[in-house]
């Protein structure tokens, strides 16, 4: 029996369409630290830039145990989230709920990736 992965991180993309507030970097900076906070992780920054009025933001949430990104297009309401994260304490599906209550999503597409040495190696 090979010894577990020395690093367990889960990769979890989502797209949320019918959203609200996307061109709001404030509120969305507001958004990501609640999240941050909802899947246990450290935060240590917050960076984002919005592309003027009615236009989108992109940005990042740095975690300790990696990121949270966010791409928004706020004139079709559709954002695409990022949330990378690699510890298993560490709570994807709490931090996905208060993006997706937070920018009022009405539909979600998402997928989770696992990542990490040794995923998918066998001995």
């Amino acid at each position: 029996m090979s010894p577990p992965p020395p690093y367990d991180g889960r990769h979890l993309i989502a797209d949320l369409h019918g959203c609200a507030r996307l061109d709001d970097a404030a509120y969305i900076e507001h958004v990501l630290r609640d999240a941050a906070d909802a899947a246990g992780a450290t935060l240590l920054d917050v960076r984002l830039h919005a592309f003027g009025p009615g236009q989108g933001v992109t940005g990042v949430a740095l975690l300790a145990e990696s990121h949270i990104s966010i791409h928004s297009w706020p004139e079709a309401g559709y954002a695409a989230i990022d949330f990378f994260l690699c510890g298993r304490a560490n709570d994807l599906e709490a931090a996905l709920a208060v993006v997706v209550a937070g920018l009022d999503a009405q539909r979600i597409e998402r997928q989770t990736i696992r990542r990490g040495y040794g995923v998918g190696v066998t001995a």
